[in-house]
């Protein structure tokens, strides 16, 4: 039995960088005042399509969608935002307090077609703020993005952002990119010539070579801002510059969902070679009203987990976890004792193992060696009869002894006396 195509196992040897960020995104966002939420996994295909867009790559060809038993349409979440906003709107959060800022962590699913660091289950690091119209709202989430990655280690970053306009200043800009459309119309693949007559701005994201040669010369949105989105993108852009962050101003950005609007944006790296986006996120002020809430502005993005831990292998090997203590227990009474010596330290935090197969001192020193034991503790008929145990440091050969009656004590004081690698973080 293998894997299905495109899914993968994330194996203990490489976990640890996953475990990393996990960490910093904890500490990091709770500390920004965000809490975390835990979404369902399934969801009612109609909320994709409706939030998403039905013009979509994602729902027209990437949605993993079937019919449950009673004919309902269901689909594997392709991205989190969605459901967060359902999440919001169900629960009446807004009746409680409007001003809500949620994180998590979890899987997402779509059909790509899987490559190198593209996977049809593939892991995302989402924040989202509901209730605060405000561009420093916009600026906040670009300086924790920075913030999140400048804490893993990463290098090479550029942020880009834009503006999408709103509904009010937006038909203006549809009128000059269809116009420009018009005239393009023989250089533009089929998909993007479907879309003129539903959602032309989605051909501004087709990642068709001849489609993009084409478009270079697009209009801008920027150049179609009303006073209120023009206003707030420059508070964004001069907050930005107040807070040192450098930044790219990138007409050609356009977010490849439909709920976005005004700030937009990405974080790129050039460390796997290609620039290559690792985050994106924006505002989407209308969605929570477009699907049964009351009208309340948002802004959220997503983090690329698993590009995310690629870039970071660039800079860093995944850390081996030391193993502090190995119980050799020689014969059925040393196990005995072993195996509760091992449940104590443990519990204390040691890292401890005892190998229970009865397997000869020579094997178990193999053993040993081979989990990376910094001390090995030799417990056998002699030892258990003179009531006194052999501690052996691995690295040193150097070897003490210690009275069984006071061993978990006597243990637990030499770790917390030694340097720091050898004891739990």
């Amino acid at each position: 039995m293998q894997t299905i195509r495109g899914f993968r196992d994330i194996l203990p040897e490489h976990i640890s960088l996953w475990q990393k960020v996990e960490k910093e995104v904890f500490h990091l966002f709770e500390d920004f005042g965000f809490k975390e939420i835990r979404i369902p996994i399934l969801e009612k295909t109609q909320l994709f399509a409706r939030s998403i867009g039905e013009v979509t790559d994602i729902v027209e060809k990437e949605m993993y969608t079937f019919a449950d038993r009673k004919g309902d349409k269901l689909t594997l979440r392709p991205e989190a935002t969605a459901s967060i906003v359902r999440s919001y709107i169900q629960h009446k959060m807004y009746a409680i307090d409007p001003v809500r800022k949620f994180f998590m962590i979890g899987p997402m699913f779509r059909r790509e077609r899987p490559q190198k660091g593209r996977y049809r289950q593939f892991y995302q690091i989402d924040a989202e703020i509901f209730g605060v119209e405000s561009a420093y709202v916009d600026s906040e989430l670009i300086f924790l993005l920075n913030e999140l990655f400048k804490r893993l280690g990463l290098t090479g970053l550029s942020a880009h952002i834009n503006s999408l306009g709103c509904p009010e200043c937006r038909p203006s800009f549809q009128t000059a990119l269809l116009n420009f459309l018009e005239s393009k119309k023989d250089r533009l693949c089929e998909n993007c010539l479907r879309r003129m007559d539903k959602n032309p701005l989605r051909i501004l994201d087709c990642k068709v070579n001849d489609c993009r040669e084409a478009l270079a010369d697009a209009p801008a949105t920027l150049d179609h801002l009303c006073k209120d989105c023009s206003d707030h993108f420059d508070t964004v852009k001069k907050s930005l510059k107040e807070q040192g962050l450098d930044f790219i101003v990138d007409k050609s950005l356009v977010r490849g969902l439909d709920y976005y609007t005004r700030t937009a944006w990405e974080i790129q790296t050039t460390t796997l070679g290609a620039q290559s986006a690792i985050a994106g996120g924006g505002r989407y002020d209308s969605l929570v009203k477009e699907l049964g809430g009351p009208q309340t502005p948002a802004i959220g993005f997503a983090v690329g987990f698993d590009r995310l831990v690629e870039v970071m292998e660039q800079i860093e090997s995944p850390e081996k976890k030391t193993l502090d203590l190995f119980i050799i227990a020689l014969g059925d009474k040393a196990m005995e004792k072993g195996y509760h010596w091992s449940c104590k330290l443990n519990l204390a935090g040691i890292r401890t193992e005892i190998d229970f197969r009865g397997k000869s001192l020579k094997a178990l020193m193999k053993r040993a060696n081979k989990l990376g034991a910094q001390y090995v503790l030799i417990a056998g008929e002699k030892e258990l009869a003179e009531d006194s145990l052999v501690l052996r440091n691995m690295n040193t050969k150097d070897q003490v002894s210690l009275p069984i009656e006071t061993l978990i004590p006597d243990l637990i004081k030499l770790y917390k006396n030694k340097p720091e690698e050898i004891l739990r973080d």
